[in-house]
């Protein structure tokens, strides 16, 4: 047997779909964003403020999160990280941290826009980095239906952000 310094062989069977357990985590993590987004409709507005800066810090917080899922998948990437997993990491994070820092600074809108683009980031090129075995295969089938709930939850909590008078 070849010393660990050498190297070493995983000969793994990768599934198409993800594991039940990780999935429901992966939908679970969505929630708070939904839940905000919905709150914000049906709450009084003495608690928007609050609620529309937990949201983003929630998913703020999720986007960094996910660029170091994307990260850490490129350690057992055979040669190294890809060029496009380094980017897509580096991407996801900025979105992150760039928006925790304009929540902030008040600028709520702007943070909203950013988390968007960056869960619309994760839903297009998820799939693609699965089909390249740069992320696990299953995300392919997970990532755009994972990521639609920001998709759709970030445009409500930004519309309510730009009619609101309190972020105005």
């Amino acid at each position: 047997m070849a010393s660990e310094r050498d190297g070493r062989t995983i000969t793994a069977t990768e599934a198409a779909e993800p594991p039940p357990i990780g999935a429901l985590l992966a939908f679970v993590a969505m929630l708070p964003i939904a839940a905000g987004a919905v709150y914000l409709w049906i709450g009084t507005e003495a608690e928007a403020f609050l609620t529309v800066n937990l949201t983003l810090f929630w998913g703020a917080a999720i986007l960094t999160f996910l660029a170091g899922v994307r990260r850490g998948v490129s350690f057992r990437q055979p040669g190294g990280p890809t060029l496009m997993q380094l980017a897509t990491m580096l991407w996801l994070y900025g979105l992150g941290f760039v928006a925790i820092v304009e929540t902030v600074w008040a600028y709520t809108l702007t943070a909203t826009a950013l988390e968007l683009v960056g869960y619309l980031s994760l839903a297009v090129l998820d799939p693609v980095a699965a089909k390249n075995g740069e992320a696990p295969l299953f995300f392919a089938s997970l990532r755009p239906v994972q990521m639609a709930i920001p998709i759709v939850a970030l445009p409500v909590l930004g519309y309510y952000v730009w009619q609101s008078p309190l972020f105005g």
